[in-house]
C-alpha cells in the first residue's frame, strides 16, 4: 500500500503516562500529552486514554491515519492490559466476548478477552476492542462488577512496543506506518 507523501508528516508512539490528559490543551491546567513530544511540527493525539489510564497513544500530524484508526467503520483493533477487583474466569470472559454488555450510550462486545492471572483478589484481563468509545473498557468492567484499577493500551492495531516507559516515545519507521495504514484498509474490505 502507497503511503502519503506529503511532506512534514509526522507519527510518534508515546507512553502516555497516568495523570496526563490526551488533549492539545486543557482549561484546568493539566499535563497534556503534546507536552512530552516536540513542539514542532504540531502533532494532535489519535483517540484518546483516560487521564487514569497508560499506555501506547499515537501522535501525528496525518488527518487521514487518524480518520482511519478512530472511525468505528475501519474496526482498527486496540489491545488493553488490565487489572481488575474480584474474579474473572476465562469461561466469564468468553461470555462476554459471546454476548457483551449492554452500556448506556448502546451495547459494548470486546473482540477479545482472556484472562492473564490473578493477584490476590484482583484478576488481569487482555481485552481487545474494536471501537473506542468513551472509557468503554472502564463501562464494560464495572457492568461486570469487577472495577479497573490499571489500565494500560498495549497495542494499537498491529503497533506493540513494550520497551517504552511512561512519558517516553519514538517515531514511527514507514513500515509500522504502512502497518497501520494497511490493518485499517482490511478491516474497511470486511464490512463492505
Amino acid at each position: 500500500m502507497p503511503l502519503p507523501v506529503r511532506p512534514g508528516l509526522v507519527y510518534r508512539l508515546l507512553y502516555k503516562p497516568i495523570g496526563v490528559v490526551s488533549t492539545v490543551t486543557d482549561p484546568h491546567g493539566r499535563p497534556v500529552v503534546v507536552d512530552l513530544v516536540p513542539t514542532e511540527p504540531m502533532v494532535h493525539p489519535v483517540g484518546r486514554l483516560d487521564a487514569d489510564s497508560e499506555g501506547l497513544l499515537l501522535l501525528t500530524n496525518d488527518g487521514d491515519l487518524t480518520h482511519r484508526l478512530t472511525h468505528p467503520s475501519f474496526g482498527v483493533e486496540k489491545t488493553y492490559q488490565v487489572i481488575v477487583e474480584g474474579a474473572v474466569t476465562n469461561a466469564r470472559a468468553a461470555r462476554l466476548v459471546r454476548e457483551g454488555v449492554v452500556l448506556e450510550d448502546g451495547p459494548a462486545k470486546p473482540v477479545r478477552a482472556v484472562v492473564k492471572g490473578t493477584q490476590g483478589t484482583t484478576s488481569i484481563v487482555e481485552i481487545v476492542l474494536a471501537e473506542g468509545r468513551n472509557r468503554e473498557v472502564r463501562r464494560i468492567f464495572e457492568a461486570l462488577g469487577n472495577p479497573v484499577s490499571r489500565l494500560v493500551r498495549t497495542a494499537i492495531g498491529p503497533l506493540k512496543d513494550s520497551s517504552l516507559k511512561p512519558g517516553t516515545y519514538r517515531e514511527l519507521t514507514s513500515d509500522e506506518v504502512r502497518s497501520l495504514y494497511t490493518v485499517s484498509s482490511q478491516r474497511a474490505r470486511m464490512q463492505q
